[in-house]
């Protein structure tokens, strides 16, 4: 049975690349495994173009992957990709897409000169593209343009559950302040929804399909097994595999950053960085650094010793939380659903707001400042708004006081702009304070 084809936001920007590149530059599409690249382009090559050539170098015969061994006759390599592809190329009407272009590296290397010589377009896609494993060998080309797939942010799944219009008026409630009042129970119902199911297409279309949530955490399994295996291939001391599984423990501890030497004792500063700079090129996490010094300009005052650790799709995170379980019951499924489980869900919605404010492109920075000597205040995330910044607090409850917050806008008041309280309530005003509801996180 065929898998549905969703409607994704990245094919606008690939239609922008086609129409204002015109050949120009290839455009390279990262992202993790299962996020959904190929299916994307697959759909775009057969509405966009004429003809195309789809090379999966998972599948590529050697005769294939050995045309990229010599350049010197490109003629010699289109006639026999249209040979062994049965598929006729034209100048400026096809494309040839290399999908999973790290298992060819050469091919990702030719590039440069499949560009230059102008006649088609080309579009690669890949997983842990650019860790060093896969690049060390090869000149990476200048003539990309690089998008980077995320899974499915909350209005594109809201566009899959057929709720358009839903999503769209939240919009219009967020810019003109107005509670959702009797949508507000049905809205955090849909929002817990992509809390567990995420935004992995697989997973997307499993619910729809069969409405089971147990089948749905099946497949998030079979997402999180692949990428421990992609993890293990690329460090077999499974250093790298251990600091991701140990991504719900570390912020179920609510410190102030991800503490690698409980995971991995006596690991060093550099090796830290070394493993990070792999899971972040792996695509399935998103990294907050501490702003030490809380300005426009966040990377600017950045600590990268100071840093906490997300799930890029908070469906796996949920289901990464119950890794000890052989399966997720759909009983705690349908609890966390109702808002029901006796859990401090704190960090589940922490790595969810982290999840929707990476896919409206913002970088995550935090902030933490003493207060006394066994505590901190603590900003969860800080946006940049024109030339002031945005402290947001993440509330998984019905909230009391938001001390933190007050005490970091007094300390700065002369940088703040709007601040935010995130919580599951619906939207209202507290003093200065913009308290929205977790859907409408993406529209901040």
């Amino acid at each position: 049975m065929n898998r549905r084809v969703f409607k994704r936001k990245m094919y606008q920007k690939m239609l922008e690349w086609k129409h204002s590149e015109q050949g120009g530059t290839a455009l390279l599409i990262e992202g993790a495994r299962r996020v959904g690249k190929s299916t994307l382009v697959n759909q775009f090559v057969s509405k966009e173009y004429k003809t195309a050539i789809i090379i999966d170098f998972n599948l590529a015969s050697e005769e294939v992957i050995s045309l990229f061994d010599n350049l010197m006759d490109l003629n010699f390599i289109f006639f026999q990709l249209q040979r062994i592809y049965h598929v006729q190329l034209f100048d400026r009407q096809s494309v040839i897409v290399f999908d999973e272009v790290q298992r060819c590296p050469k091919a990702r290397q030719a590039i440069k000169y499949l560009v230059a010589d102008g006649r088609y377009d080309y579009i690669e896609t890949g997983s842990l593209i650019s860790i060093h494993l896969n690049t060390k060998d090869i000149t990476i080309p200048s003539e990309e343009r690089r998008l980077e797939m995320l899974p499915m942010d909350y209005e594109e799944f809201c566009w899959a559950l057929g709720k358009d219009v839903t999503y769209s008026l939240l919009r219009t409630a967020f810019e003109n302040c107005y509670p959702s009042v009797g949508a507000h129970r049905d809205s955090m119902r849909d929002l817990r929804l992509y809390m567990l199911i995420g935004g992995m297409p697989q997973a997307v279309d499993a619910y729809l399909t069969t409405n089971n949530l147990q089948v749905v955490d099946n497949i998030k399994r079979d997402i999180l097994n692949l990428y421990a295996e992609d993890l293990i291939k690329i460090d077999k001391s499974q250093q790298l595999s251990r600091l991701f599984m140990a991504i719900p423990a570390q912020l179920s501890k609510n410190s102030s950053r991800y503490a690698p030497t409980s995971v991995i004792e006596g690991i060093t500063f550099d090796k830290v960085q070394e493993l990070l700079h792999d899971l972040a090129d792996s695509k399935t996490i998103n990294i907050a650094y501490h702003a030490n010094d809380p300005n426009v300009g966040f990377s600017l005052n950045a600590d990268y010793k100071r840093f906490k650790i997300y799930l890029s799709d908070t469906g796996l995170f949920v289901t990464l939380v119950f890794w000890d379980k052989n399966f997720t019951e759909n009983v705690i499924y349908q609890k966390l659903l109702s808002d029901k489980l006796d859990a401090n869900l704190g960090y589940i919605y922490e790595n969810l707001v982290a999840q929707m404010l990476r896919a409206t492109g913002s970088k995550l920075f935090y902030y933490t400042f003493p207060k006394d000597n066994r505590h901190n205040y603590e900003i969860d995330f800080l946006l940049s708004r024109g030339n002031k910044i945005c402290p947001i607090e993440v509330k998984s409850s019905r909230y009391h006081s938001h001390t933190s917050l007050d005490v970091f806008c007094d300390k700065f008041s002369n940088r703040v702009g709007q601040r935010y309280i995130i919580h599951t309530k619906d939207l209202e005003k507290d003093g200065q304070i913009l308290c929205l509801p977790i859907y409408m996180t993406e529209f901040i």
